[in-house]
């Protein structure tokens, strides 16, 4: 049965509200690196029954009198015409989606960098394109020893050799189409340029999952780690939060083990580095707006075995991510749940064991399952769908909706 667990006009209000505290903490201006997918987050819609798909953007648009958008994109995917893995499409074709998405709905897109850059006739093309729509186009390249000689990058020779990308609003909101692309390495050469002018500019962080204030293990944060099982990303207490104020609090690998580098890059700009922790850089209010925990944690666990089958799939056609399966056996695990757990798979096993041939089944909204047999007339698939329909017609199971 389908439970509202998360309050999502809390939410926007909240994380809006807390994005304006972050821009005065730094005197006026900040730019927010924005991790995750701004349109169409039907994760989060899934773990976070009630977050609305589109609610990071429709928060965003209660910041549009004082936010821009600048969209980064690796010169080296457009190079190797990088696709994103749910939409099939190029990462620069999603560049201009992108744009037009944003600017459709009342948001500014200020700009778009290159980073990594490096000439070809791809990236030409491309940058003519975005030009011919009437935006700026920025490069940034490659730093030799990026990202531990802090030394080099933090000086004329590092960020000093990028385009400083000129903004107007006091938000800057760095996306991009996909992991990879530069995102923070963006925003931190953004901020040596800044100042190097005197301009007092600062950064933080929106990340979505894991949630930073429930628990490492609490299946929510687990169905991240499903998530992101390809990626090899790995939950954790935060051990520099710990440290310096005594508190438990949840972050992941990758930011924990780019700290140091970040902390000693704002040491390097602004003599001190203003925070404590890579929790301290972000402003996720999520965990704030949790309604009915019991609601989120089983919508959670739901997800992780859902991923587990996509994962089964993925590999049944092309047998290369066994390790992924394995990690995700091993998330279902820690969440102390089986395949037994989703009650669609139990119906369609036990109608596959009457009928010795492939069956499927559906989980309803109201909790109603409904399954369907392989036939010479229909898969399993269409017999279920067919079934679901008739269910939710109100029309009768021995009446035939295609004639023999």
């Amino acid at each position: 049965m389908y439970k509202i667990g998360f309050d999502n006009d809390k939410y926007k209000s909240m994380q809006s509200q807390r994005i304006r505290e972050r821009i005065g903490e730094f005197g006026g201006k900040l730019y927010l690196e924005f991790g995750g997918k701004l349109f169409d987050d039907y994760h989060a819609s899934r773990v976070l029954p009630g977050f609305q798909p589109d609610s990071k953007l429709q928060m965003l648009l209660q910041l549009k009198d004082e936010a821009e958008i600048v969209i980064v994109i690796s010169s080296q995917d457009i190079e190797k015409s990088k696709r994103r893995g749910d939409l099939g499409i190029t990462y620069d074709d999603d560049v201009v989606r992108l744009i037009g998405e944003f600017t459709g709905i009342g948001l500014m897109v200020g700009s778009v960098v290159l980073t990594k850059y490096s000439h070809s006739a791809k990236v030409e093309e491309f940058e003519k394109r975005l030009n011919a729509m009437g935006y700026p186009v920025y490069h940034h390249y490659m730093i030799d020893g990026y990202p531990s000689n802090i030394t080099k990058i933090v000086s004329d020779d590092g960020y000093g050799k990028n385009d400083y990308i000129k903004t107007s609003r006091k938000l800057v909101v760095v996306t991009a189409p996909g992991p990879g692309s530069g995102k923070m390495a963006t925003c931190l050469s953004q901020l040596y340029h800044e100042n190097k002018r005197g301009i007092k500019a600062g950064y933080a962080k929106f990340e979505t999952f894991p949630i930073w204030n429930i628990p490492l293990k609490h299946p929510v944060n687990i169905a991240y780690e499903a998530a992101t099982a390809d990626l090899n990303d790995v939950n954790m207490i935060d051990p520099w939060h710990l440290e310096a104020y005594g508190k438990t609090t949840v972050n992941y690998n990758r930011d924990v083990e780019i700290f140091p580098v970040l902390k000693a890059t704002f040491d390097k700009i602004y003599g001190e580095c203003p925070y404590k922790s890579p929790t301290d850089m972000g402003v996720n209010m999520a965990g704030n707006c949790i309604i009915d925990d019991d609601a989120c944690k089983e919508a959670s666990k739901q997800e992780i075995i859902r991923r587990y089958f996509t994962s089964l799939c993925a590999n049944a056609k092309l047998p290369t991510n066994t390790d992924e399966v394995y990690k995700l056996e091993l998330l279902m695990n820690q969440a102390g749940i089986s395949t037994s757990d989703r009650a669609c798979t139990v119906a369609a096993r036990k109608v596959e064991e009457k009928t010795g041939q492939p069956a499927a089944a559906i989980e309803l909204n109201d909790g109603t399952v409904i399954t369907g047999k392989t036939s010479d007339l229909l898969g399993c698939s269409s017999a279920m769908l067919l079934n679901a329909l008739k269910h939710l017609a109100g029309i009768d199971d021995n009446i035939l909706l295609i004639l023999p």
